[in-house]
């Protein structure tokens, strides 16, 4: 992806507009070695934020640290397994010591593995409730310090945290129970943090994609079950460009909540 050329749907006011919104900010995106994660780094550093990139991947960070370095921007790369506790702490604190401070994280990473109830490998219980919702939890708590500082000092006068969570967060269907549950979790706790931390300046915003053509979706026993085209399909820019709108509100708007679906997904 042309880091340039990207189209990233900015909210109306003039920094938006010329792609200074987030100038000065530090934004850590995890699960940013491909899919949304990546479309949504690409996209924040376009908006002038520094940016961490965290996954497990070195490799692939790495290729889109050089891209989004080829076009003038700032970014850190750091390895991470978010599953581990003691890992998902540690990366916001190397983040706040590499980059200097937190503005903006976004919770991206996940996984997800189809079966009913009945049938589910526990093994793949365990990874979508560790990734889905543990981290988000933890990795939640260790930023806020941080969110909290740039709230009350930052040149925004206000932070974010975004939690990408799912339409499966809204509907439930057969043969999806477990990374369901860890949704409908995932926007529970996103409207209790919202309650919690508002008033001092740090929004708490939740994406809940539809169909979206990343690998993860896309991967063995999942497509062929969805029975919609693919070339219908939600693109990961299309999640990335309702993060960047949500985190380029004028600090006395928040946008809490955005549902996207591809035009043709009925549920």
């Amino acid at each position: 992806m042309d880091l340039a050329g990207a189209n990233t749907g900015r909210a109306g006011n003039s920094e938006a507009e010329s792609g200074t919104a987030l100038s000065g900010c530090v934004a850590l995106v995890t699960g940013a070695s491909s899919g949304i994660g990546a479309a949504t780094a690409l996209a924040l550093a376009r908006e002038g934020a520094a940016v961490a990139l965290v996954a497990r991947s070195t490799e692939r960070l790495e290729e889109l640290a050089a891209t989004i370095r080829g076009h003038e921007g700032s970014c850190a790369v750091i390895s991470a397994d978010l599953r581990d506790r003691v890992q998902t702490r540690a990366v916001v604190e190397e983040v706040a010591e590499r980059l200097g401070r937190l503005d903006v994280l976004v919770n991206n990473a996940g996984y997800v593995a189809m079966g009913t109830v009945e049938e589910v490998a526990a093994e793949d219980v365990d990874r979508m409730v560790d990734l889905n919702l543990t981290a988000v939890l933890h990795l939640s708590q260790a930023a806020l310090p941080h969110l909290l500082r740039a709230a009350a000092g930052g040149p925004r006068k206000v932070a974010d945290l975004v939690n990408v969570s799912s339409a499966a967060g809204r509907a439930v269907r057969r043969g999806n129970g477990v990374y369901s549950a860890t949704k409908h979790a995932v926007c529970a706790f996103s409207e209790v943090l919202r309650q919690e931390v508002t008033r001092r300046g740090v929004r708490v915003g939740v994406i809940e994609p539809g169909l979206t053509s990343t690998h993860m979706a896309t991967g063995p026993g999942l497509a062929s079950a969805r029975g919609m085209a693919q070339e219908l399909w939600l693109r990961a820019e299309d999640i990335a460009r309702s993060i960047v709108f949500m985190v380029t509100q004028p600090p006395h708007a928040a946008i809490n909540e955005i549902l996207v679906r591809p035009t043709a997904q009925e549920h």
